[in-house]
């Protein structure tokens, strides 16, 4: 049984920008892979994505209070367009509404701005935590930008030690072995903008990276495995040691974005354990139980 800790759902589907599911396709396709229940993350930065109120995610928990957690979001410049936002009060509202986090958090601003840092200043103080997407560049992208090496993110770790960083997307799971050159992280555009994916190094893991620092030296750093599938594919020996280590900071996700994508670390999860490249007290930690321990279930 697992526990979804990223997916994604729209009120009203629309047929452009993204194709996310009705609460009911993504219900389905939870069926289908023995997935109890899940957090759907609502998406409020205009970037890539059409924005979506925190009160559709709280209506599909309550439609369905056994199979989805509501998770909320803040867009950073909310309120005053200023460091100084009270974005606690909008926080402590939704925490107040059975909210567990918040996130996806994903403008294109880099980390280190005086505005985010204002929004996990005040998720601290609250307690909720946070799950961001991120990015190598400021322009025609979504997710906050940091440098290779992560220096932005760590400094953020350092600097709010109670607040629960979830790390995801491409900038945090490259680094799970040294990276030969910057532009190596994210292969995402065309020569003339176009967005095409991002596709990271395969083959063997040779020398560790800084996503295995962060894992072992901040305690509030976390991984949520959603895409992490060809990071831990990639080195069919090393993957199973890297969950092994880790197995009691790393949370099982999809990041379901359309009814249809295949769910490839479910699959890989449920494959390693058959082969028993992972035991099943690993398999159950990522699965479920960590899950269960941070929003409290």
């Amino acid at each position: 049984m697992f526990i979804d800790i990223h997916a994604h759902a729209y009120r009203h589907p629309i047929p452009f920008v993204v194709q996310f599911p009705t609460v009911e396709e993504l219900i389905q396709r939870y069926d289908e892979a023995n997935i109890r229940m899940g957090c759907v993350l609502p998406v409020v930065n205009p970037e890539i994505y059409l924005p979506q109120a925190n009160e559709d995610i709280l209506e599909m928990a309550q439609l369905y209070p056994d199979r989805i957690i509501p998770w909320c979001n803040i867009d950073p410049r909310a309120l005053t367009n200023a460091s100084d936002a009270p974005l606690d009060r909008i926080m402590r509202y939704y925490k107040d509404k059975g909210c567990k986090g918040i996130g996806e958090i994903m403008p294109n601003m880099p980390m280190a701005d005086p505005m985010l840092q204002n929004l996990f200043k005040h998720a601290e103080a609250v307690g909720l935590p946070v799950t961001f997407d991120g990015s190598d560049r400021t322009t025609g992208d979504f997710g906050l930008y940091d440098e290779p090496g992560l220096p932005q993110l760590e400094h953020t770790l350092q600097r709010f030690p109670k607040l629960v960083v979830l790390g995801h997307g491409p900038t945090v799971w490259a680094e799970i072995s040294r990276l030969k050159s910057p532009a190596s992280r994210k292969t995402a555009f065309t020569p003339d903008g176009e967005q095409v994916g991002w596709y990271q190094r395969m083959g063997k893991i040779q020398e560790e990276g800084v996503l295995q620092h962060l894992l072992r030296t901040y305690e509030n750093f976390y991984g949520e495995l959603s895409d992490a599938y060809n990071a831990l594919s990639r080195d069919g020996d090393y993957g199973p040691k890297f969950l092994t280590e880790f197995q009691d900071r790393l949370f099982f996700g999809t990041d379901c974005c359309n009814p249809t994508m295949p769910f490839k670390t479910h699959e890989l999860l449920l494959a390693w354990r058959a082969d028993k490249k992972i035991s099943e007290t690993v398999f159950a930690k990522i699965a479920r139980e960590n899950a269960m321990r941070l929003l409290g279930l």
